[in-house]
């Protein structure tokens, strides 16, 4: 192979598993002969870069080596540091290419208008400046979707999805995924003894603007009732499943989790803030929202937990490290063969590269008649002969 080299990103929010991925392109392009370069803080080290400001380099540019990534694994976060920046909604351009005449656009996301600016020329031009062959961006649907287009531009690119809501289209796993499910799992069992002492209903919030894999699994785990964004509940029988429960239970107490996304018949969701670069905002808590519905129709007294930050952070499980590393050893095996455009992914629980997914399919999401009981506000546990060890397929 001849010598290349490589720069690497993490975009969008962090979750545990991403040193693992740097460290170990970095440790498997030593062995390869190939300089891995860091770009710090995502797109954003692409964008506000000026390769001409010493400053501006040091700030963004961080050559990696066996050295300064030998224990980044250990830890969760990551090493690069991340933020959300989209380079094609630019509301503002940073200093360096104020100069620069570049067209703004309107553009309607989810129903708000915005005026921003594409700044791609600006960021091939670094990418030329830094002498990259190779670019591998980890990162969910929108850092990924940037990525597909600086491969339409041209570039090399290979892409490893991450996210806990795992809802990256042409995968059936994300890096951080498991991690978040083990932690709200042992959250929700600790807490099960002070919703129990205070006979009360328990209700958690977890990660999934459009995709309820993180709830139905957490769910799934804990023998939980839950609601996801891809189904509205009714309302009246989900607060009679919880008093059910509650009477059932021999320490009169009952648990909820709800995606952050979940909605029921005639609920409106409320947003607040300005959006990101992608077009999101955030949500109100729509756990808050149940709390009050419960004790307007029963009077019952709730606890509500926000399980939702808490699960990104810290060192990743051993299934988020396995998967991270093997991802990372793909990433460069396709650098290795010249490869471009593709993702690490695993299809029908075995390893595979795959498309850059279209960002305009949207989120994966989970597939009810397969997944979710309609009546019990449950995941379904029957009839799983067959399926892949993560219970779906692209």
């Amino acid at each position: 192979m001849t010598k290349k080299r490589i720069g690497i990103l993490t975009g969008g929010g962090d979750v545990p598993g991403l040193n693992s991925v740097i460290k170990s392109v970095v440790y498997r392009g030593a062995e390869l002969g190939c300089e891995v370069i860091g770009i710090r803080r995502g797109w954003e080290g692409l964008t506000h870069l000026d390769l001409n400001d010493p400053a501006s380099k040091a700030h963004y540019i961080l050559p990696l080596n066996g050295e300064n990534t030998r224990t980044i694994d250990r830890t969760g976060g990551t090493f690069l540091h991340s933020s959300r920046t989209s380079p094609t909604k630019m509301k503002r351009l940073p200093p360096v290419l104020q100069a620069h005449n570049f067209e703004a656009k309107a553009s309607t996301t989810k129903g708000v208008t915005s005026t921003a600016f594409d700044v791609t020329p600006a960021v091939v031009k670094n990418i030329e400046g830094l002498r990259l062959d190779y670019l591998i961006t980890i990162g969910g649907d929108d850092t990924l979707s940037y990525a597909a287009e600086l491969h339409r531009q041209g570039m090399k690119v290979i892409a490893v999805p991450k996210t806990m809501d795992n809802d990256v289209r042409n995968t059936e796993y994300c890096i951080g995924f498991s991690t978040a499910i083990t932690r709200a799992m042992d959250a929700i069992d600790r807490q099960r003894t002070t919703v129990g002492s205070h006979e009360r209903i328990g209700i958690f919030r977890v990660f999934g603007r459009d995709a309820g894999y993180t709830a139905l699994y957490t769910a799934y785990v804990t023998a939980v009732r839950c609601c996801i964004p891809e189904y509205k509940v009714d309302l009246k029988h989900l607060i009679d499943l919880l008093i059910h429960d509650k009477r059932n239970n021999p320490s009169n107490y009952s648990l909820v989790i709800l995606s952050e996304g979940a909605e029921w018949q005639g609920y409106i969701r409320n947003e607040y803030g300005e959006p990101d670069a992608f077009g999101h905002r955030k949500k109100m808590s729509v756990a808050e929202d149940l709390s009050d519905e419960i004790k307007r129709a029963t009077r019952e007294e709730t606890v509500v937990s926000d399980l939702t930050y808490d699960l990104r952070s810290g060192s990743p499980d051993f299934v988020d490290r396995l998967v991270a590393f093997t991802f990372a050893g793909m990433a460069m095996d396709a650098v290795e063969d010249g490869r471009s455009g593709l993702m690490t992914a695993i299809n029908e629980g075995r390893y595979t590269m795959a498309a850059i997914p279209d960002p305009k399919l949207g989120p994966r999401n989970v597939d009810i008649a397969s997944m979710y009981n309609i009546e019990r506000y449950r995941p379904k546990y029957d009839h799983k002969l067959g399926f892949p060890i993560f219970l779906t397929r692209v």
